[in-house]
């Protein structure tokens, strides 16, 4: 299926390592423009020269107001608009509710919502001017459920309320809001891949007891939904929250 991205500008957060460069990947296949943004500039380095020279990067710290500011400004100096915003940065941290200090409870709203909510405002104010654009945020099934760090629960639940809010919204203005909710999804930098070298026996029981689908899920699964999602192919898909987790969810809905 041609999802018609050909020279789309794309912004994505989080995008050098696991779902974020997997989205990446799935955009520049498409022939959109990609830019990626991340803290390490070694892990974007690496990544552009994997998607190919003709992608941007952008070392940043989205933990800053001003460094997102700073972000959006230098993307569409340097494209003149931007057509798709992918919020994908994010990470948990903290434990239980009692054991978690309250700094690490505004850390992870800063980086898992604030920051999504903040980059969305700024871009919706540039795609105003063309009438249109599609921003994609990534949230988990554990913004929809119960299940995972509090912290983290906690902020995709509130980013998967703030899309519904901003797609209403904006939808008048040819701008479209969607969600995707990640079930668990194995790749080489993250969590499920460190628990399972640590615990082989415990995680391959985990996925057989969690996941219908008997496996885990992977980045491209998570980056072709993503894709649809930012495409004229989707476009009376406004506000909705689309699990991608081989059943994993509880919910009926």
């Amino acid at each position: 299926m041609d999802l018609q991205l050909q020279g789309k500008n794309v912004l994505i957060t989080g995008g050098s390592m696991g779902i974020g460069k997997a989205i990446a990947h799935v955009f520049v296949s498409e022939g959109a423009n990609v830019a990626i943004a991340a803290r390490g500039i070694e892990a974007l380095q690496e990544t552009k020269e994997e998607l190919g020279s003709n992608t941007a990067i952008f070392q940043t710290n989205l933990l800053h107001a001003e460094e997102r500011e700073k972000l959006i400004q230098s993307f569409v100096e340097q494209n003149g608009s931007i057509d798709i915003l992918i919020n994908n940065a994010g990470g948990s941290n903290g434990g239980k509710t009692v054991e978690t200090n309250m700094e690490l409870f505004y850390q992870a709203m800063e980086l898992n919502y604030f920051s999504a909510v903040h980059l969305s405002k700024l871009a919706v104010e540039q795609m105003k001017k063309n009438g249109n654009g599609a921003i994609v945020n990534i949230t988990s099934i554990f913004g929809r459920e119960s299940g995972g760090k509090v912290t983290y629960n906690n902020a995709k639940s509130a980013l998967i309320s703030f899309t519904k809010s901003l797609a209403d919204e904006v939808i008048s203005d040819g701008i479209r809001v969607n969600s995707v909710a990640p079930g668990s999804i194995l790749h080489e930098t993250g969590n499920w891949k460190k628990r399972l070298e640590k615990n082989p026996q415990e995680i391959t029981e985990f996925v057989e007891k969690e996941i219908p689908a008997g496996r885990f899920g992977t980045p491209e699964e998570i980056a072709n939904v993503v894709a649809f999602l930012a495409s004229e192919k989707a476009s009376w898909v406004v506000g909705a929250s689309i699990n991608v987790d081989g059943g994993q969810s509880k919910m009926n809905f």
